[in-house]
């Protein structure tokens, strides 16, 4: 017998801006299709839709939080593979001077 994990049970993985934007669709694509069916079903089945888009969405809330740590460009623009690589030398560069 299976059961939904609660909301809090879930770590989301560390991923890269792009597959995070990518994970926050898919996630809100799988959350609105487990609400149509909470809609769909009959009132007082036993149905675990509703646990389970609360647990999606409390996994989408972390995503999110990850997301909102990135820097935005000032023009609202998605920084390229390349801007994000300068950055992150960058920012290695300031360390190494920080520790030399």
């Amino acid at each position: 017998m299976s059961s939904t994990p609660g909301p809090h049970a879930q770590r989301p993985p560390q991923l890269s801006e792009h597959d995070l934007r990518q994970a926050l669709t898919e996630l809100d694509t799988k959350i609105q299709t487990l609400h149509n069916r909470v809609h769909a079903t009959a009132a007082g089945s036993p149905n675990t839709y509703q646990a389970h888009a609360e647990a999606l969405e409390a996994k989408r809330a972390r995503l999110a939080e990850q997301l909102a740590q990135f820097p935005t460009p000032a023009d609202g623009s998605e920084p390229s593979v390349w801007a994000q690589v300068r950055q992150g030398i960058e920012h290695l560069r300031e360390d190494l001077r920080k520790l030399l």
